[in-house]
């Protein structure tokens, strides 16, 4: 036993310095610096560009925002499914306004929250997809495959420490996302906020929204729970790029299909309602802090933990198929 978890230690340590050597990490960390101080300056002169029209008094703002989304219920314009999220967002502003709770407080925790929920589905995905779309295809394009099968190692041990690796490097991503977004945001907005109230468990039943499950949560119980959700997409998106990488001999097709699919899935998030077994698509689940926030299911019937579970499900089988092709493939020829 000591023997195997020393050759699988030993097989992580080179695959994490193949990573590494390759630099990917290191680009995801300046797509990082580069955009974050981007966002931060742009919601810094949107907030400025607010207070010049509403002054210090966050309730006209926000109740001038619940006119707007009222007035746009009434036009026929407004496509139905855009209906339903502005009535969530409608009762989840009156509800702040009721508990005089300002929902977009100024600081770097706010500015990290809502930086995690646009970036959960698609942003985060594509940083992910980028460091592992390509860990079995590029030895096969590079040709150190073949000397990596020649060792007296088996198979299915060198597959495991990939996918450690990549899972490692998974976490390091989730971690550096909300340590940068932090840290860069606070600078332009402070870094209080820790202990702000968030409003969670809005639902919408029909055409109304349930407010009975609502509660408040410290904002940094808040954000831990978002960086799980976004931690679990990052693993799934993770294993699906092991697999397609595992399936696909060219680097340049296994980038490309993971890339194609992530997109397809934000697309299709916004347009498949009416087909109902899209729910069971990987890529139409991804969008799990949006259950956190209660913005409205895309498809109806999906739930957390529906998502959860079809998700987990995506993953063990690629994890399958990953394990069975890579063990009994002919690599070497």
């Amino acid at each position: 036993m000591r023997a195997l978890n020393n050759q699988i230690i030993g097989l992580v340590r080179n695959e994490t310095e193949k990573m590494i050597r390759k630099k990917r990490f290191y680009v995801v960390l300046l797509v990082l610096l580069v955009l974050v101080p981007v966002f931060s300056y742009a919601q810094m002169k949107q907030a400025e560009s607010k207070r010049e029209k509403y002054g210090t008094d966050w309730r006209r703002e926000v109740q001038q925002a619940i006119t707007d989304n009222q007035n746009s219920l009434g036009s026929d314009r407004v496509p139905e499914e855009w209906k339903k999220y502005r009535q969530v967002y409608i009762q989840q502003m009156k509800y702040y306004l009721e508990h005089d709770v300002n929902p977009a407080a100024p600081g770097g925790v706010t500015f990290t929250r809502e930086f995690l929920d646009n970036a959960a589905t698609l942003f985060i995905p594509l940083l992910i997809m980028g460091l592992g779309s390509d860990i079995v295809s590029a030895e096969r394009t590079t040709g150190t495959i073949k000397m990596l099968l020649t060792r007296p190692v088996r198979r299915w041990k060198i597959l495991l420490s990939k996918l450690i690796t990549l899972l490692m490097f998974v976490s390091l991503t989730v971690l550096a996302v909300f340590v940068i977004c932090y840290l860069i945001s606070g600078m332009f907005f402070g870094y209080k906020g820790f202990q702000l109230p968030v409003f969670t468990g809005f639902r919408l039943e029909g055409a109304s929204v349930d407010l009975s499950s609502v509660h408040a949560v410290p904002q940094w119980k808040y954000l831990f729970m978002q960086a799980g959700l976004v931690w679990y997409v990052g693993v799934v998106v993770a294993i699906l790029a092991l697999m397609v990488s595992v399936l696909v001999r060219s680097t340049a097709a296994s980038i490309i299909i993971m890339m194609s699919s992530l997109i397809a899935g934000n697309i299709l998030t916004n347009m498949a309602s009416a087909w109902t077994s899209a729910k069971y698509l990987f890529m139409v689940n991804l969008g799990l802090t949006d259950y956190l926030a209660g913005t409205p299911v895309p498809i109806e019937g999906m739930s957390l933990g529906f998502s959860l579970l079809v998700l987990g499900i995506w993953a063990a089988c690629s994890l399958v198929v990953s394990f069975l092709v890579f063990t009994k493939q002919d690599i070497l020829n």
